[in-house]
C-alpha cells in the first residue's frame, strides 16, 4: 500500500512557476514509476509528466507542458517533484500524483495509487 500527498499548489500570475511534490509513504516507493496528471473542470483526467521506476532516467511529458515543466524524483525522500515554469492559464487544473507498477505511464490505467490532488491556479 502506498499512500501520496500533494503539496504546492496555489494562485500564481501567467508566466510564473510553482514546484508541486508528492510525498509518498512506504519502504517500496522507488520501485514505482511515478506519475503527475491534471483534470480540469468539465474535462477528463489528462496526463501530464511521468518518470521511471528506481533512478528515474526515463521521463515522459505531455506535448502541451514539454519543455516547461520538468519532473524528478527523490527516492531518499521518497519524493516526487513537477516545477512547473511559464504557466498558462490554460494549466489550470487540480493535479495528481499517481505510483505505478504498471507498463506504458501516460495513462491512468497504469497506476494503482493516487493522491488527493492540489489546486493550480494560473491567472491571466
Amino acid at each position: 500500500q502506498v499512500q501520496l500527498v500533494e503539496s504546492g499548489g496555489g494562485l500564481v500570475q501567467a508566466g510564473g512557476s510553482l514546484r508541486l511534490s508528492c510525498a509518498a509513504s512506504g519502504r517500496t516507493f522507488s520501485s514505482y514509476g511515478m506519475g503527475w496528471f491534471r483534470q480540469a473542470p468539465g474535462k477528463e483526467r489528462e496526463f501530464v509528466a511521468a518518470i521511471s521506476s528506481w533512478s528515474g532516467g526515463i521521463t515522459y511529458y505531455a506535448d502541451s507542458v514539454k519543455g516547461r515543466f520538468t519532473i524528478s524524483r527523490d527516492n531518499a525522500k521518497n519524493t516526487v517533484y513537477l516545477q512547473m515554469n511559464s504557466l498558462k492559464p490554460e494549466d489550470t487544473a487540480v493535479y495528481y500524483c499517481a505510483a505505478g507498477s504498471g507498463l506504458g505511464l501516460r495513462v491512468v490505467r497504469a497506476y494503482d495509487y493516487w493522491g488527493q490532488g492540489t489546486q493550480v491556479t494560473v491567472s491571466s
